[in-house]
């Protein structure tokens, strides 16, 4: 699987977890030099605390578009240390 924007690749992985229709990307999978930590927060009942990436390629930033639980709660233990996308991000098999 490969997560795309603006026709660049930000993380290419085999190994992607999927909950609620979306992939979630190990972290180390991910072309770094794209992301920017922000200082976004969201709660989910059953995941937990949700913390955010803003994404940078070129001149073009898409905040908050990637997503990950540094602490998911137990259920959600399945997807620790991966990422997920959204805002405009293409996920490619």
């Amino acid at each position: 699987m490969k997560a795309t924007w603006k026709g660049t690749i930000l993380a290419d992985s085999d190994d992607t977890v999927m909950v609620e229709n979306n992939h979630y990307f190990p972290m180390n999978s991910l072309k770094k030099e794209f992301f920017l930590d922000s200082s976004t927060t969201s709660h989910c009942p059953w995941k937990g605390e949700a913390n955010y990436f803003t994404i940078s390629v070129g001149d073009e930033k898409n905040r908050d578009a990637a997503w990950y639980y540094l602490n998911p709660k137990e259920k959600a233990q399945n997807i620790k240390g991966r990422v997920a996308f959204w805002k405009g991000v293409d996920i490619i098999s």
